[in-house]
């Protein structure tokens, strides 16, 4: 008698195909929510269509492009199962470097990397993407999720994105433009964002063992959900300041820290100084210097100590800058400004001691 045997399918191999069709049943509401008029088609094709006629109204229209990720915030997430908020980290990310030279974003695409597949795990993660890209002012025309059984743990994850925006030529955001005596302004972040994470883990929850549920007095709520703050996402906020105030220049702080991304944007013969004094971090910034007896300059080379985005403006538009981002909601300040370089050798540096 012979016996049957069965041959090896995709399916054995920890790959479900069907579980993949139901997560993208499951996103299409949400990915219908970002739509703006240029984009053609709905969800599932091969390529996003953008209708690229829109951009005839530009004299010459410059492409900004942007890619990132979310980085090891992602394995909070994971931790508390929690997945619809770090899609708000991912669209910060990109959308809020391509805004830097003063581009409208336009459209997003995402990559959502699983090990195995929870259709309602990696709509939650789309629906955060989803709602990231109505805040940024984009649509989100496509993405890819992928199965890596064997490279990845059943329930581990990691998302990436890349995004697209357009700027008219003359009003190119950047170094050239910015001069002597111009103020720099801060704007307060959300907490960490999303940079920094190795180190925040490391100190909080492998050195201090502090447990993501537990609710810590100085935070005010559970350490978890200290951490999985979304990154506020700034896009329309610079948009309606190059409206109403003239911008030399705009700084996304992510990894590297205040004072190195600000240099990012400064001309060689000019320096940046910024007053420390001029705000007071969140609580949850001193928590990983004390926990993990981190020395100040390691927590601004990696944390953004409170500060997620900076503009470079002259001095005759600082207070309608501030007025602006006033009305939109978002906490700023005149924190710094532009000098010539003089004895200076770095692009930038913070001075003082933090406000408590």
């Amino acid at each position: 008698m012979t016996e049957k045997t069965t041959g090896a399918s995709y399916a054995a191999a920890g790959v479900d195909i069907e579980a993949g069709d139901r997560a993208v049943e499951l996103m299409k509401e949400w990915v219908k929510k970002t739509q703006r008029p240029e984009v053609l088609g709905g969800l599932g094709g091969f390529a996003g269509l953008f209708d690229a006629s829109a951009l005839k109204r530009y004299e010459r229209p410059l492409l900004a492009s942007a890619t990132d990720g979310v980085g090891t915030k992602v394995d909070i997430a994971r931790q508390l199962g929690v997945y619809d908020t770090i899609g708000h980290d991912l669209v910060a990310m990109v959308m809020d470097d391509i805004v830097v030279c003063g581009a409208e974003p336009l459209f997003m695409t995402d990559y959502i990397c699983v090990g195995k597949v929870h259709p309602e795990r990696v709509a939650a993660i789309v629906k955060g993407i989803a709602e990231g890209c109505v805040l940024a002012g984009c649509a989100l025309v496509g993405g890819e999720t992928a199965e890596h059984p064997g490279l990845l743990g059943p329930d581990d994850f990691d998302v990436a994105g890349a995004g697209t925006g357009v700027v008219e030529y003359d009003s190119l955001l950047g170094a050239d433009r910015i001069r002597t005596g111009d103020a720099v302004i801060a704007m307060a972040s959300s907490g960490l964002h999303s940079n920094g994470y190795s180190l925040v883990r490391h100190v909080l929850l492998n050195h201090a063992k502090m447990a993501l549920e537990g609710h810590v007095e100085e935070l005010g709520r559970t350490l978890g959900e200290e951490l999985l703050e979304p990154t506020k996402i700034y896009s329309l906020d610079c948009l309606a300041l190059t409206r109403t105030a003239e911008v030399h220049a705009f700084s996304h702080i992510t990894g590297g820290g205040l004072a190195a991304n600000l240099a990012r944007v400064v001309p060689d013969h000019l320096h940046a100084t910024v007053d420390r004094s001029t705000w007071a971090p969140g609580a949850i910034f001193d928590l990983v210097g004390r926990a993990g007896k981190v020395e100040r300059l390691e927590l601004e080379k990696t944390l953004n100590m409170g500060v997620g985005m900076m503009a470079v403006v002259p001095q005759e538009s600082v207070d309608v800058a501030l007025t602006t981002l006033a009305d939109r909601g978002v906490d700023a300040w005149v924190a710094g400004e532009i000098l010539d370089r003089g004895a200076h050798t770095e692009g930038s540096t913070l001075t003082g001691d933090y406000a408590s």
